[in-house]
């Protein structure tokens, strides 16, 4: 268990933290920190749940749970693509019946009127709002559903590898834990023709001078550079924002 030092240094609910560690080999398995803020969530989610599966170990098999400790911090400060903070929910039943609705359901389900039975009230939250409540059950479900729906899956041995906390600290000073560093983002080039289609387009822009505004371009300084001629990179090509 983490030491009294390192426990009086975290701030939140220690006995949470350090909840489940005792059903967990934790023998030869190494301590990762994946560091939540400004990452985007599908992209970090992804990263974890290979860890948790030992798929960055060249020992991977499926049928083994070897993965390692993940410890995420930050998690307040995840980011989100698009419009997913208000458009993304979060929906579960409760399982109450009301007496009133289950017998109507069930006698329209019972004379073919209605395809499904009464279920339950049906509740849903926001992103928003989740990540105003709890935002580690964000990156808890993001990663949780990218496991395989196996037996592994279900022992729960890889959800108590999961550590995640809002804020930077955390109970686990005492172990020799390592930074996970993200891989960067590759970006696709841009196909030739397209690449020589803005090329002649920035050209004819250059030599006309039309348009109510013109500025240079960084894309068209990195492909005079991958094409090999410095000469022109090193002068700013002006394109009509038009």
């Amino acid at each position: 268990m983490a030491s009294q030092a390192a426990a009086s240094a975290f701030n939140g609910n220690v006995k949470k933290a350090l909840a489940g560690l005792k059903r967990i080999n934790l023998e030869g398995l190494r301590w990762r920190v994946f560091d939540a803020k400004d990452q985007v969530l599908g992209r970090l989610a992804s990263q974890i749940s290979t860890v948790i599966q030992g798929k960055d170990k060249p020992t991977y098999a499926p049928y083994r749970d070897d993965g390692d400790m993940c410890i995420v911090l930050n998690a307040k400060d995840v980011r989100v693509t698009g419009r997913k903070m208000t458009d993304k929910f979060y929906r579960w039943h409760t399982g109450y019946h009301n007496i009133f609705l289950f017998l109507t359901s069930k006698l329209m389900w019972d004379l073919g009127c209605q395809e499904d039975k009464y279920i339950g009230h049906l509740k849903e939250r926001s992103l928003k709002d989740q990540m105003a409540k709890d935002p580690t059950e964000v990156i808890r479900k993001a990663v949780l559903r990218m496991l395989p729906r196996n037996k592994l899956r279900d022992v729960r041995d890889r959800d108590r590898k999961l550590r995640i906390f809002p804020d930077s600290e955390h109970p686990f000073g005492d172990r020799p834990v390592e930074a996970y560093v993200m891989p960067p983002r590759k970006v696709r080039e841009m196909r030739p023709r397209a690449r020589r289609a803005m090329i002649r387009a920035e050209k004819k822009a250059r030599a006309t001078g039309t348009g109510r505004h013109c500025e240079p371009t960084l894309v068209s300084t990195v492909q005079s550079l991958s094409m090999g001629n410095e000469d022109e990179a090193n002068e700013p090509i002006l394109v009509s924002s038009v």
